[in-house]
């Protein structure tokens, strides 16, 4: 709630829904139980609200220490893996997701970290890591630098602990470039337009690069946008 280039944005309103719902509802596609990790700050007081609302399992911890949240999330709920999503994705495919979940679960290894994320071919937006409450406990131990404790899996997936695994989830055809994350008032307005005017929250992730495929005016619209840093 606090974001400092779009205040409040995980609930401005699309469609007659915050921008979460919309999240919410393509990630109970994958199958599996959504969790939130939610500040202690009071201005987050409307998340935990909305959790409730939606009888979603959440808990709350430290707004700098996101590490901290995951373990924190991953013990209470007894989870033995761990699909890390950011909630300014909100067209992020839930069967992509649950197909990549099912991959990693043949996989059978708790040193395997699965993403999109390393090898990037699918559009900002579409971002999901899967690992072990092994290696996020492993982390949340030894990860030391603040921005370790803030973006959750640098310490996994730079490898420090020297035991990891790598496998990476990779579309035929590169289409990173295209941004549908909401980081901006211009990424916002893309993805109301998306919904609002292409049913894009019915859209799966194939279909949505198809449509930006097919209306590079969309595109523009947030193109100049950079990335946060690290």
């Amino acid at each position: 709630m606090t974001s400092t280039r779009l205040p409040g944005k995980v609930l401005l309103p699309v469609g007659g829904q915050p921008l979460l719902h919309h999240h919410v509802e393509r990630l109970q596609a994958s199958g599996f139980p959504l969790h939130l990790a939610i500040t202690t700050n009071a201005t987050d007081g409307p998340l935990a609200d909305f959790a409730e609302a939606r009888q979603l399992a959440y808990v709350r911890g430290d707004e700098h220490d996101v590490l901290s949240r995951y373990a924190l999330c991953a013990q209470e709920h007894e989870l033995d893996v761990v699909v890390r999503v950011t909630s300014d994705c909100p067209l992020l495919d839930g069967a992509l997701v649950g197909h990549s979940v099912q991959e990693y679960l043949r996989a059978n290894d708790t040193r395997l970290y699965l993403s999109n994320v390393l090898e990037r071919t699918f559009p900002r937006g579409f971002d999901f890591e899967i690992f072990s409450r092994e290696l996020l406990e492993e982390a949340a131990q030894h990860a030391t630098l603040a921005s370790d404790r803030e973006h959750v899996t640098p310490y996994i997936h730079q490898n420090r602990s020297g035991g990891v695994r790598f496998q990476h989830v990779l579309r035929s055809e590169n289409r990173s470039a295209y941004r549908l994350t909401v980081d901006t008032a211009e990424d916002f307005e893309l993805i109301r337009r998306l919904i609002e005017e292409h049913g894009a929250a019915a859209l799966s992730a194939d279909a949505l690069v198809a449509l930006l495929d097919q209306h590079p005016e969309l595109v523009a619209l947030n193109a100049h946008v950079e990335q946060k840093k690290i």
